[in-house]
């Protein structure tokens, strides 16, 4: 198994919602970094976010951040 940039990409961007509430979400304003942008727009089409410009986590995307965020606690160190 291997991570592509388009996966990284989207991690990263999974990676920018608070954890601390399901009622925040994120805003990608129109000059964010398009690799950002595309991702945004990856995981809305995977049903992950509920916006193209980021919006808030559906609950697929709750379930996914959770385990990012268990990677990234495993790799941090």
């Amino acid at each position: 198994m291997q991570f592509n940039q388009t996966m990284i990409d989207e991690f990263t961007l999974l990676a920018k919602f608070p954890r601390d509430s399901k009622m925040q979400g994120i805003k990608l304003h129109s000059d964010a970094e398009a690799n950002l942008l595309s991702a945004a727009q990856r995981l809305f089409d995977k049903g992950i976010i509920d916006s193209p410009d980021g919006g808030y986590l559906t609950d697929l995307g709750l379930d996914l951040i959770e385990h990012v965020t268990v990677i990234h606690s495993a790799l941090q160190n």
